[in-house]
């Protein structure tokens, strides 16, 4: 079979590229990386070898600069159509880039290659984004260049990790190319729950919250529930799954656990008060990787707050493989 060649935007830290590796092997060649953010960028090179820089800027890149490819990989910005921001799509305003014309540059790209397909990942929310709209021009902008589109939601928790995520996952296939019909995978495990992804060994003092910050936490949720709201922070049984690691970073507190094997609680960061006695703490970087579906081989290299960040503005590596396995598949008939 031919080896095909790859380009990932809006890289993060590889998720994507890496469910498309494990899904084609050796059948596939990544040959362009783009990420704006520094840090992001130092993670990727820490576990992905290229021989070639990882461009920045992607609006400042010339089409003609990029090598062809048959793979486009983009999973763009998902802050101007998550649910949990302001939503407000192609509107949004961001440190002097419009985050959600970024997607534009997808387009500019491709319709400039013309790759036999693209894959897209965004949140759920792009879907229902100013009444649908949103996305419809998304779908008729590949469909303009010429390419069929097929679209569906999956959630992360039918896929091998214990994390209730769902996403939008989009294919557009070159009309050359094109199947009649594309059939998204529906499910691989639905078995895995949070003990088997936490940590074999009780984990670091520096994981476990204040007495101070749980009793924060408990009283802003009193607040939120006499209000009617469902906010607040969440403990979740080790036989359950988590919620849904998010963009940014935020949620940690959505997703703690009562795990009383650490039994030196000295602190060794500064907090207000004492670590508390219940046992309370949130979930590592490497737990929150294993929600996403990277190995344990993967490298976390930076600090903790980084990969917070950076992982949950990631992908779940599983679902990407699964829907790559059946890509694979459309383009070796």
């Amino acid at each position: 079979m031919n080896q095909f060649k790859a380009i990932d935007l809006f890289a993060g830290i590889g998720g994507i590229r890496l469910g498309f590796d494990k899904a084609f092997g050796k059948n596939i060649k990544t040959v362009f990386v783009s990420e704006w953010d520094e840090y992001a960028q130092k993670t990727y090179k820490a576990n992905f070898k290229d021989d070639f820089q990882i461009a920045g800027d992607i609006t400042k890149i010339d089409v003609s600069d990029i090598p062809k490819f048959d793979i486009c990989l983009a999973g763009f910005p998902c802050q101007a159509f998550s649910l949990a921001g302001k939503r407000m799509g192609f509107e949004d305003n961001y440190k002097g880039l419009c985050r959600g014309t970024l997607f534009q540059d997808v387009a500019r790209i491709c319709e400039y290659h013309k790759p036999r397909v693209i894959f897209c990942e965004n949140v759920k929310g792009l879907t229902i984004h100013d009444k649908g709209r949103t996305f419809k021009i998304i779908c008729k902008t590949f469909e303009d260049l010429g390419y069929k589109v097929f679209s569906e939601i999956l959630n992360s928790k039918n896929f091998g990790v214990p994390q209730n995520r769902e996403r939008i996952y989009i294919v557009a296939f070159r009309n050359d190319i094109a199947p009649l019909e594309f059939i998204f995978p529906e499910y691989t495990d639905t078995t895995q729950r949070l003990c088997d992804i936490i940590e074999k060994q009780p984990v670091p003092a520096k994981y476990y919250l204040s007495d101070v910050y749980l009793n924060t936490l408990r009283k802003h949720k009193a607040r939120h529930m006499a209000k009617g709201n469902g906010f607040g922070y969440e403990i979740r049984e080790w036989n359950s799954i988590a919620g849904a690691v998010v963009c940014g970073g935020m949620g940690r507190e959505r997703n703690l656990l009562i795990d009383k094997r650490q039994t030196n609680l000295i602190p060794t960061t500064h907090i207000k008060g004492e670590i508390n006695k219940e046992g309370v703490r949130k979930m590592t970087p490497r737990e929150w990787a294993r929600l996403q579906g990277f190995p344990d081989t993967f490298k976390l290299p930076l600090a903790d707050v980084h990969l917070y960040k950076q992982l949950g503005n990631s992908v779940t590596v599983n679902v990407i493989e699964a829907i790559a396995e059946k890509i694979r598949e459309v383009l070796i008939k």
